[in-house]
């Protein structure tokens, strides 16, 4: 690695799993030490044992809960000796349910999780940020944040709101010398997107791999994202290579965005768009 983020300091949010698990473990091989955090303690203590001594440390928390958020700020400050550099609200949950559908206590903890959660640290993580001569967050919403998910609505204006977070905190504390961007992934092939499929793999009469090559047959990539190949967004936002961008939104999503699902369809049945074969 290239030492990007040698002598940082970070706090990563939903750093036991997954495109947080990935996103720790590149911070650590480009120089960075990292608080992780989340619900289950002992999948947090699995993945700091695996890296260096002294890079990491586990953080057992809720985010949505404003007193472990700030905790959790707290952990990664004193890792820094006083100073945290970097930022990366990645914790989210993703249950379904339609807007008649939801039970309004689920509405409620999506929201928590996945907006609040990343408002409180921000909150808690600013002021040293400002005193310290600023820093970076970079917050992971998702391409249902930019395109909708059926049946998700919760998940849906919990990531469009995170967009509108950071764009507002990107405009507040950019003088402060505080930047503040967003990686939205698409499909990444996470043991949470894992469980999602399982429902569509039995419907197709396939696996969950061919569940997720059904579901990405459209993507310019034709292919999900891994873990490992969010990171590196991640790591361009909180290193200096991006020092003059802030308020921006990358979508990290195999080319995703930019399909018309009409056209999709449509080409799905060996027809291009207009009619010619």
């Amino acid at each position: 690695m290239s030492g990007k983020l040698q002598g940082k300091t970070a706090l990563i949010t939903g750093g036991g799993s997954g495109i947080g698990e990935a996103i720790a473990k590149r911070f650590v091989a480009e120089g960075a030490k990292v608080v992780i955090t989340g619900r289950r303690a002992a999948q947090l203590e699995t993945v700091a044992a695996a890296l260096p001594s002294g890079t990491c440390v586990p953080f057992a928390g809720d985010v949505g809960v404003i007193e472990d958020a700030q905790g959790m700020v707290e952990a990664a400050i004193a890792l820094g000796g006083g100073k945290l550099d970097i930022l990366v609200n990645n914790a989210a949950i993703d249950p379904a349910g339609s807007v008649v559908d939801v039970p309004v206590e689920q509405w409620l903890r999506v929201i928590n999780t996945n907006l609040n959660g990343p408002f409180y640290t921000m909150r808690a993580a600013i002021p040293n940020m400002i005193a310290n001569g600023g820093g970076s967050i970079v917050n992971i919403a998702s391409l249902a944040a930019l395109r909708c998910i059926p049946a998700m609505p919760a998940y849906s204006a919990a990531k469009s709101g995170l967009i509108g977070l950071s764009n507002a905190a990107a405009l507040d504390y950019g003088p402060q010398g505080i930047r503040v961007n967003v990686v939205a992934p698409g499909a990444t092939r996470t043991v949470m997107l894992e469980n999602q499929m399982k429902a569509l793999a039995e419907t197709l009469d396939t696996d969950v791999t061919g569940a997720l090559a059904y579901m990405t047959k459209f993507n310019p990539l034709r292919r999900p994202a891994l873990p490992d190949e969010i990171t590196g967004a991640v790591v361009f936002f909180a290193s200096d290579d991006s020092a003059i961008i802030t308020g921006t939104v990358l979508p990290v999503d195999a080319g995703a965005c930019v399909v018309d699902p009409n056209g999709a369809a449509v080409s799905s049945g060996g027809i291009n768009w207009g009619g010619a074969k």
